[in-house]
């Protein structure tokens, strides 16, 4: 009989927010030394819980990507959700494709120049096979009560509507017991993860439906509303600031490359890499004056800061997040096990 772990965030109050099912993170790693299949061990896992939970499984030694293209040390493999222990056997679980790596990939995502710089050798994952899953639109697994959507970065009670926001990049913190930031979404969030980059198996949509400089929310000023008010648990600002860095060191540039939102902005500002102004659109313009990012706020002239510098003035330097709190991951995640 083995044993196998799992981090969990349970339903309930987490702090003063409310956490609408509970959150199961799962390392690939543990897995396989258990001798399951993933779906496997999200079953074992389910049936300790009493309640709508959405899991997802990592493997940390691959890469992925955030919505704004920056690339990241893990990845999500598989995602489901369960309720009273069970998992819908036709839309309850998902798992996400392997992308190759080859050099007509790079010109037509340019984001991945990141890849072969910074994590060369590492499995790439982002979203699912389009033609292999069952919902149409979003990469969306659900169960009873529980949906776990944009390939698990946004989990939701579908009785009582209410929603929890993960950025991949805190879920990451989470698997690597770091630090995380928990608040409310808040206006520049709400804007910033819609400035996204094109993949044939993004993590929201497949099919590089959206360019680089655009908006996925096209909403004008009210992009800033979508999810302003949903609570959030993202990597502390230090942890984003790094990737950031990273990232933008490889020489991808916002606005052509990257999403512009306004966290990159913020810090290739400190970096004095400029955007690619010609290529944002107007629309993606206006999202971003609405949170204060106006033009005269991207091309402002600040003093050019170190990584170092940039890193430790991160929550000084990256806005967004309401009320935000800090936490050690271990303050607010449990550690479980289940006999296998």
């Amino acid at each position: 009989m083995s044993k196998l772990k799992y981090k969990i965030i349970p339903e309930g109050m987490l702090e003063d927010i409310y956490i609408p099912i509970s959150a199961v993170f799962i390392d690939y790693a543990d897995v396989k030394a258990c001798n399951l299949t993933m779906l496997e061990a999200f079953e074992k896992i389910a049936a300790e819980i009493p309640g709508p939970a959405g899991l997802n499984m990592f493997d940390m030694t691959g890469t992925t990507t955030n919505s704004n293209g920056i690339m990241l040390d893990g990845a999500m493999v598989s995602i489901a959700a369960s309720d009273y222990g069970k998992i819908n056997k036709d839309f309850g679980y998902l798992e996400m494709v392997e992308i190759p790596y080859s050099e007509e990939l790079i010109k037509e995502e340019p984001h991945l120049k990141q890849w072969k710089k910074s994590f060369p050798g590492r499995k790439l994952y982002m979203g699912p096979d389009p033609n292999k899953k069952k919902i149409p639109i979003h990469n969306a697994v659900l169960t009873g009560r529980a949906g776990n959507n944009n390939s698990a970065t946004e989990m939701m009670h579908y009785i009582n509507m209410e929603e929890l926001l993960l950025p991949i990049s805190g879920q990451m913190q989470i698997m690597r017991d770091g630090k995380v930031e928990v608040g409310g979404t808040g206006w520049t969030i709400s804007v910033g993860i819609g400035m996204v980059v094109g993949e044939e198996y993004g993590r929201i949509v497949p099919h590089r439906q959206w360019k680089c400089g655009t908006t996925a929310h096209n909403s004008g000023e009210y992009a800033k509303f979508l999810k302003s008010h949903i609570p959030i648990i993202a990597a502390d600002k230090e942890e984003l600031a790094k990737y950031i860095i990273q990232a933008l060191q490889t020489g991808v540039i916002p606005g052509r490359d990257i999403g512009a939102s306004p966290s990159v902005l913020a810090i290739s500002k400190y970096m004095k890499i400029q955007p690619d102004y010609e290529n944002i659109a107007e629309k993606a313009y206006e999202e971003l004056a609405s949170v204060g990012c106006t033009r005269e706020w991207i091309t402002e002239d600040v003093e050019e800061l170190t990584p170092e510098e940039i890193v430790a003035r991160a929550h000084e330097i990256i806005p967004g997040i309401d009320d935000p709190k800090r936490f050690n991951v271990s303050d607010i995640v449990q550690v479980k096990y289940v006999e296998v």
